[in-house]
Formats: C-alpha cells, sequence, structure tokens
C-alpha cells in the first residue's frame, strides 16, 4: 500500500501537458476542483468525467498510474461511503430493518461523493506528474507576486510547498524501508488486537521522524554550501513563457466551467 502512494512525483515526457506553462496548470487545476464541487447533478459530474478523460489522454500518463494514485485512498472512500449510507436520512425507502435504513438520498449522495473523489484524484495528481518541482517552485512564485507588495514572502512560501511536495515519494520510500526492517526484527504488524496495530505504529514513526529531521539538516547545510540566500539576487536558467497551448487549454477549461454553470442554472 505504501509504495502505491505517488502523490509528488514527476514522470517525465513530452506530452502536450508536460509542456504546458505551470502557471497555467496550476491556474487550470483550480478550475477543475471548482467545476467538480459546484456540480450538483449527475451531468455536472459527466462534463468533469470528460475533462478528466481529456487531459489524462493528453498528458500521456499510463491508466495503471492513476489507479495506483487511487488504490490509497479506497479505505477512506469505504469508510466514509459506510457512514453516508447509514447516516444520511431523508429520501424514498430503499432498505429497511429495524434501526438500519437506506435512503435513496443517502445513494446518490455516497455516489456522488465517490465519483466526484475518484475525478478529482485522477484530475489533480497530472499537476505533479507533468510538472517537474523546479517548474512548480517558479510558477508558484510567479502567481503569488503580487503579494510581494504587501511583503509576503512568496518565494519561502513556494520553496518550502516544493520541498514538502518534492519529499513525500522520499519519505514513503523511507516509511517502506522502516517497514521491511521492523518486520525482520519481529514485529507484527497485521496481528493482534487493534490497541496492538496502534502500538506497532510506533517503532515506524520514531525512525521515520529522525529520519525526516536529519534529511531536514542535510537538506539545510547543502543550500547554505551553495551560498541559497532566497530571492535575493537569484535568477533562474529557464525563464517561464507563455504559448498558444496554454491560453487554448484555459479557454476549453473555462468553456466546461461555464458549462457546468450553466446546468446547475437550468436544473
Amino acid at each position: 500500500m505504501i509504495k502505491d502512494i505517488t502523490l509528488g512525483q514527476y514522470f517525465p515526457g513530452n506530452s502536450v501537458v508536460h509542456r504546458m506553462d505551470p502557471r497555467y496548470k496550476i491556474i487550470i487545476s483550480g478550475l477543475f476542483i471548482v467545476m467538480l464541487f459546484i456540480g450538483d447533478s449527475a451531468v455536472c459530474l459527466e462534463v468533469g468525467a470528460v475533462f478528466t478523460a481529456m487531459a489524462l489522454i493528453l498528458s500521456q500518463i499510463p491508466v495503471k498510474m492513476i489507479l495506483r494514485s487511487l488504490k490509497p485512498i479506497i479505505p477512506i472512500i469505504l469508510f466514509t461511503s459506510f457512514f453516508n449510507l447509514f447516516l444520511i436520512t431523508g429520501g424514498i425507502p430503499l432498505f429497511e430493518w429495524k434501526f438500519i435504513k437506506i435512503t435513496d438520498t443517502a445513494v446518490h449522495t455516497t455516489v456522488f461523493m465517490i465519483v466526484r473523489v475518484i475525478l478529482l484524484i485522477s484530475g489533480t495528481s497530472l499537476l505533479t506528474y507533468t510538472t517537474s518541482p523546479i517548474a512548480l517552485t517558479d510558477a508558484i512564485e510567479r502567481l503569488l507576486g503580487p503579494l510581494k507588495k504587501i511583503r509576503v514572502p512568496v518565494h519561502d512560501l513556494a520553496m518550502m510547498m516544493t520541498i514538502a511536495l518534492r519529499f513525500i515519494p522520499t519519505l514513503i520510500e523511507e516509511t517502506d524501508k522502516i517497514i521491511s526492517a521492523q518486520k525482520a526484527r519481529g514485529v507484527d504488524f497485521e496481528g493482534g488486537k487493534l490497541m496492538d496495530k496502534v502500538k506497532s505504529v510506533i517503532p515506524i514513526i520514531i525512525p521515520l521522524f529522525v529520519s525526516a529531521v536529519r534529511r531536514a539538516g542535510e537538506l539545510a547545510t547543502a543550500m547554505e554550501c551553495r551560498c541559497y540566500q532566497g530571492d535575493r539576487g537569484r535568477t533562474k536558467m529557464c525563464q517561464l513563457k507563455s504559448s498558444a497551448a496554454d491560453y487554448i487549454a484555459l479557454i476549453i477549461t473555462m468553456m466546461f466551467l461555464a458549462a457546468v454553470i450553466f446546468i446547475n442554472i437550468v436544473n
């Protein structure tokens, strides 16, 4: 399960999505999230599904990679769906036995939630899959640039967010190594009661915390050795430039968003 977490990973490529300006990809991702959450009908989700399918095809990211990104959230989806089915009241009863009652409203809400989360993870994952950490840092810094006028440390915020994203795969790999090492020492992570499983997490958390602190210190030392001083006098090797493909992608996204808004108004 740990190896299936692909959040923050970058997969090099030469697709249309890979070549897009990262600033536009961030904006499009934000509009996509708005598109999914303002839609309150099945047709709106279908529009979002079409947009997601188009983005996946153009990005040339393997479908199995998207499925891997969805695998870790399956327990959360099942847990949330269970409570939605049995705790949401109202509507026409579809199943009723003693104190258990499932209504059409509960089923509709549960299915709606599952599809929305799957589309959300599938679509937004493309941002990190197709954008390198350095390009992502530059894009965030440029988008937040106006905040510098009110003395907001934009560069520092962008750097912290990118470093956090960059080290997610590293910490996941480290966690997998710690689990394998603890299993070799006889730690049982699967058997026992609930409290035993909770206690078995401690041999993972403590070494992982120590490793994270050590890596943070090594990173700080490496940045100091390279005379890193934030954005003071800093230049960029690659300048962000917009292209026709970026404008077209933004226009298409806004058209999809407008379609969802129109469907909401009509319904």
